[in-house]
């Protein structure tokens, strides 16, 4: 139980240090943790991370596409269970995952009526969009390195 809420504050603060510390739109570890938490460390974890996600839209404040964000944070969670194997694997996985949350949270924008409700709006909400998904695959790939690296090390910082 003690190691789970370790775990737990480290998903927490991982998330919030990466949301509070100034980045470019969109450059933060919310796609990798919500991939590799359950991967690595089972589906029990995935509501600290939706949660975490949560506690910091509370400081950052709530939009009108949140629920979609929020449920991209869960299939995304979900579907990593069946994603985990090798390092390349995940990798792939992961950017998949970015791919997910730009589908889905930018579906969230054109229900919302945010460009109106034809084929336009579709068009429109998807492309004005592409900038921040650089920033969000670029950023899934760096915090998934990061975390595959912490994975190489660990047996290394066992021995000592």
């Amino acid at each position: 139980m003690k190691k789970n809420v370790k775990i737990s504050i480290g998903i927490l603060f991982a998330l919030a240090i990466s949301r509070f510390i100034p980045h470019p739109p969109n450059f933060t570890s919310l796609i990798a943790l919500s991939f590799y938490v359950p991967a690595l460390l089972g589906l029990k974890f995935l509501p600290f991370v939706l949660f975490s996600f949560i506690f910091t839209d509370i400081i950052i404040g709530f939009h009108n596409t949140i629920f979609f964000t929020w449920g991209s944070v869960l299939i995304i969670g979900m579907l990593s269970k069946y994603i985990y194997g090798s390092t390349f694997k995940r990798l792939c996985g992961a950017c998949v995952s970015a791919l997910m949350f730009f589908i889905i949270t930018n579906f969230g924008v054109l229900v919302t009526g945010h460009h109106g409700y034809n084929i336009s709006s579709l068009l429109t909400s998807y492309t004005l969009a592409i900038p921040f998904f650089y920033n969000t695959l670029i950023s899934t790939i760096f915090y998934s390195l990061l975390i595959e690296g912490i994975l190489k090390c660990r047996p290394l910082i066992k021995k000592y």
